[in-house]
């Protein structure tokens, strides 16, 4: 039982992409996804520093592009599909929701979209780690954050003003570290929907499709059978939480034995190596982990 996974805001390095351009077909992906987006992705993906590809509207269109070229040369067969954030584009994209052309299209106006509504109010983000859930989001609460990402695995990450974080730092739950992030902006809170209201705009006029294979949302963790509801929840999710865990619960319900991530791996397959043990996990991060990849999908009779 395979499921393949994207990842989100946060896995971008520079020069990720260099090695995977010598493959057949991917410069031209890119390339041609590049007019989509806005934005030369290539470069961004090769020769720009951590402070170019952190921006939130060069890192998303780049983070979903990249996904989708890397899962085309793969070419896998996923039994699940799913995405943390903005990867659950790439994944609405691998389950035939809607087009990689049309994720891409997106994505650039969702970036722009959430890189604006960053510069209303000065909000950033956090990581809590460890600490016993009950007590770490009832402290979250009580600074007026928002628990942003519940990732599982001992790991949630909030949002909020910079003052409330600040304060939130000052009195951490018990026996959790509080660490700052660097990103933009309070994502997946109420500070953005303005950016909710700009991409319901831009999906106006696609007509989605209901998905091919399962498909997981970052909102409950639930299996969506319509596209039409996929889409609603691809807006909304911009400013509500992302439920990581719950996505986890279902791969685990569903029996999941291989895990897939896509390009820059990492994030996510750390996550299920603590929250789904027993699982094989593979993180594509270079051409190298492809051979890694096509081995943990064989039968162990192919083996």
């Amino acid at each position: 039982m395979l499921v393949i996974v994207a990842p989100g805001q946060g896995a971008q390095t520079p020069g990720f992409l260099s090695p995977w351009l010598e493959l057949p077909g991917v410069a031209d992906r890119l390339t041609a996804w590049s007019e989509l987006a806005g934005l030369d992705l290539i470069a961004y993906g090769t020769t720009a520093d951590a402070d170019e590809i952190r921006d939130t509207a060069v890192a998303q269109p780049l983070l979903v592009a990249a996904g989708l070229a890397v899962a085309e040369v793969l070419g896998a067969s996923p039994d699940l599909v799913a995405g943390h954030s903005v990867g659950e584009f790439t994944a609405a994209a691998l389950a035939g929701v809607i087009t990689p052309e049309q994720a891409v299209g997106l994505v650039r106006e969702r970036g722009q979209a959430m890189a604006k509504a960053a510069t209303i109010t000065e909000t950033g983000m956090s990581a809590v780690l460890g600490g016993v859930e009950e007590e770490v989001l009832a402290a979250i609460a009580d600074k007026g954050l928002t628990p942003a990402n519940i990732n599982g695995a001992g790991q949630i990450v909030v949002g909020g003003t910079l003052e409330q974080l600040a304060a939130f730092k000052a009195e951490p739950p018990a026996r959790a570290r509080v660490i700052a992030l660097s990103v933009a902006g309070a994502f997946h809170t109420a500070h953005m929907a303005p950016a909710a209201s700009r991409l319901r705009e831009a999906t106006a006029g696609i007509t989605p499709a209901d998905p091919v294979v399962t498909l997981l949302s970052n909102s409950d963790g639930s299996a969506v059978t319509s596209g039409a509801e996929f889409m609603e929840r691809l807006v909304t999710q911009v400013a509500n939480p992302v439920r990581w865990d719950a996505c986890m619960a279902t791969m685990a319900e569903r029996g999941v034995t291989t895990m897939i991530e896509l390009v820059p791996g990492g994030t996510l397959t750390g996550l299920a190596k603590r929250a789904l043990r027993g699982v094989t996990t593979v993180a594509l991060k270079t051409p190298d982990d492809l051979e890694a990849a096509r081995a943990a999908l064989e039968s162990p009779e192919e083996r």
